[in-house]
């Protein structure tokens, strides 16, 4: 089923995934605060880990600015909470295993490696007002200065 990517200015697909710190995060909870939900394709893989580090880095800044990181892959909670620890990320890893928020904001793709097609996730952000509202969105990720977009785009008034 492919599924028509969100518009900025209509209301963010819902979701209510398990995550990190055994809990389950939807985004109705977080009504109220602003969102930077971060897609990204797997655990523990060099680009992943570098945006990682390039959020936790941030942290600060982006709770100062009002808003909730999470990062979303399909990996299991038990490889999140690996990643988030080794890594000492200050915010909490969301697991769509079965990939239905990934399609809800159309972030599954088809790859190719080592010759084989498969659907795996593009990496990609987006930034949530405390309506629950679609501000912003990157897609096709390139992790260096990325972060910074998202920060300022946070701060924009």
């Amino acid at each position: 089923m492919v599924t028509s990517a969100p518009a900025v200015g209509s209301p963010a697909p819902p979701f209510a995934l398990p995550a990190t710190g055994d809990r389950e995060i939807s985004l109705a909870d977080l009504a109220g605060r602003t969102v930077v939900l971060w897609f990204y394709p797997r655990d523990a893989t060099p680009g992943c880990t570098s945006e990682g580090q390039d959020f936790t880095a941030n942290a600060t800044a982006f709770e100062r600015a009002g808003a909730v990181i999470l990062g979303l892959s399909r990996d299991s909670v038990a490889s999140h909470e690996k990643f988030r620890a080794k890594h000492a990320m200050p915010f909490e890893l969301l697991s769509d295993e079965d990939g239905d928020v990934c399609r809800a904001y159309a972030v599954l793709k088809m790859k190719k490696m080592y010759g084989k097609e498969f659907e795996g996730i593009e990496r990609s952000t987006f930034l949530i007002d405390a309506n629950g509202v679609l501000r912003h969105e990157w897609r096709k990720v390139k992790v260096p200065g990325h972060v910074d977009e998202v920060l300022a785009a946070v701060r924009e008034p």
